[in-house]
């Protein structure tokens, strides 16, 4: 007989909403996870990615709308250790060493994973005895990643948690996720990551989805192009199609919806160097998607 995790969601949100006050955070949305999947959530500052994070954590109680996590309560479900939070940011204890922290947690979850286990994971064995006001900004992160997954959580809920993380830590951080291997649900600025370690990607905007699916899934929602030319003054954005442009190196990267139009305007002015002209990203996706709302 199939245990309930395998049979039922992990996450089940139904037509969540939430204010601030007059601001309507987030509007009507219903989200399913399967046990095992990895998703990204993505938006732009103030989209309500972190405001639905809460709510599914049961830190803020929805206007309307449920929460279910393994099919319970978010506060059953965290009382039962089956889920492990990570926020974008925290206070640590700050003449507490890394060991005591997770010896601390360890003891507090029904079947923790030992603390050895937990250090290795988070590359911290070298750092146990370091007290936490002494840890680098992604030292600490790693740190917290290990907070949340001591006690072996059955969902991992991350807001932003590469965020001010340089690259080589950024990647040994998703070395990390990888191998512990349970159901995760990230939201994150850093888009290339959601490509890369998402099996779905959930777009809001305006506290709604306006898109959910897999990478491939989310391009194909827009019939949007890139246009690279050599980098001058010139104001690109005022060109026909162009939704988004961006510096790199010595190169303007030009997110368009037309790229035959873009092509020719570049010509007509006289900006036509060096051009190459490609598929669309998640980044171009996601900017086409967030400019069509807006």
């Amino acid at each position: 007989m199939r245990s309930y995790r395998e049979v039922m969601d992990a996450v089940a949100l139904e037509k969540l909403s939430y204010a601030y006050g007059t601001v309507q955070a987030v509007e009507d949305v219903s989200l399913r996870i399967a046990a095992g999947e990895v998703v990204a959530v993505l938006g732009p500052n103030g989209a309500g990615k972190s405001t639905t994070l809460l709510m599914l954590l049961g830190l803020l109680p929805p206007r309307t709308g449920t929460v279910r996590l393994f099919g319970r309560t978010p506060a059953a479900a965290v009382a039962a250790g089956q889920v492990g939070a990570m926020p974008q940011v925290g206070g640590l204890l700050p003449h507490a060493t890394v060991g005591d922290l997770l010896r601390f947690l360890h003891d507090v979850y029904p079947k923790p994973m030992p603390v050895a286990e937990a250090l290795d994971l988070a590359d911290l064995t070298e750092l146990a005895r370091r007290p936490a006001e002494r840890l680098s900004g992604g030292q600490a992160q790693r740190l917290r990643f290990a907070m949340a997954v001591i006690g072996r959580p059955d969902l991992l809920v991350l807001d932003e948690p590469t965020a001010a993380l340089d690259v080589s830590a950024r990647r040994a951080f998703w070395a990390a996720m990888r191998g512990y291997g349970r159901t995760v649900l990230f939201s994150t600025h850093y888009l290339e990551e959601a490509d890369a370690n998402a099996d779905r990607i959930v777009v809001l905007d305006r506290g709604r989805v306006i898109a959910d699916g897999t990478a491939a899934e989310v391009k194909r929602r827009v019939d949007v192009r890139t246009v690279s030319v050599a980098l001058t003054t010139a104001d690109y954005s005022v060109l026909p199609g162009v939704v988004a442009v961006h510096r790199r190196n010595d190169r303007a990267v030009l997110t368009t919806t037309d790229a035959d139009e873009t092509v020719l305007a570049l010509a007509a002015a006289g900006l036509l160097r060096d051009l190459e002209v490609g598929g669309a990203d998640l980044e171009s996706a996601f900017l086409a998607l967030t400019a069509r709302e807006a």
